[in-house]
């Protein structure tokens, strides 16, 4: 476990890629730890929760066939047999194989919570996080918004962030995002440590960071 004492200083882009400002995040607004045990075992529990567990396999009892002897036990000169739905011919039936289950899981939601938190400071920490003033679109439009994320310099997989105050905003850059490959948009109250680590960058607008760190002193 790595803890964070100092803060963190910011710097805030436009949507041209040209700097505006800085900021300065206290860690202890977003808990002051990074846990990466906990932080894996948050991201497997969103992984098994998504797995379907259709898998299903046929079962010697299952397989169509003959539950008739293929020769006598003593005599013959061969390996003594049982039918042809055992496992170890060829068409028969699967030992010990999967059937339909449920894989989900919960864990404490305080430790969920904690872990989102972790999941936003450690991209804040490791530089793998650009802050912009603030995303204005000319409506629906996927070209403007993949010119704003080239001049952010952001070729990799990215999650879009986006605050509660920008209502206005909400829409038009959930759909101009969503068709560009490896771009996924969500407002700053759906966020999770799986949805926050699985892309290479984390876009944060200005309202986003404030809302998620309510005491960061703007600069």
């Amino acid at each position: 476990m790595s803890e964070l004492t100092q803060p963190l200083n910011l710097q805030v882009l436009n949507a041209k890629g040209e700097a505006v400002g800085s900021v300065e995040v206290d860690p202890a607004e977003l808990g002051g730890k990074i846990n990466k045990q906990l932080l894996h075992e948050v991201v497997l529990m969103y992984l098994a929760n998504q797995r379907a567990g259709t898998h299903s396999t046929l079962r010697r009892g299952e397989v169509a066939g003959s539950t008739k002897k293929l020769f006598r036990q003593k005599g013959t000169g061969n390996a003594r047999a049982g039918t042809r739905r055992t496992n170890k011919r060829r068409g028969g039936g699967t030992a010990k194989g999967p059937k339909p289950r449920d894989y989900e899981y919960h864990l404490p939601k305080k430790a969920v919570r904690a872990a989102t938190r972790m999941a936003i400071l450690s991209k804040l920490k490791d530089h793998e996080a650009i802050i912009v003033d603030a995303i204005q679109l000319p409506g629906i439009k996927t070209k403007a918004m993949a010119e704003i994320l080239k001049s952010l310099k952001v070729t990799t997989t990215c999650l879009v962030t986006i605050g509660a105050s920008e209502v206005d905003e909400k829409k038009s850059v959930y759909l101009s995002g969503r068709n560009i490959k490896g771009v996924e948009v969500h407002p700053a109250s759906q966020l999770n440590a799986y949805a926050v680590l699985r892309p290479k960058r984390l876009l944060l607008t200005k309202a986003a960071l404030s809302e998620l760190c309510t005491n960061a002193k703007w600069k």
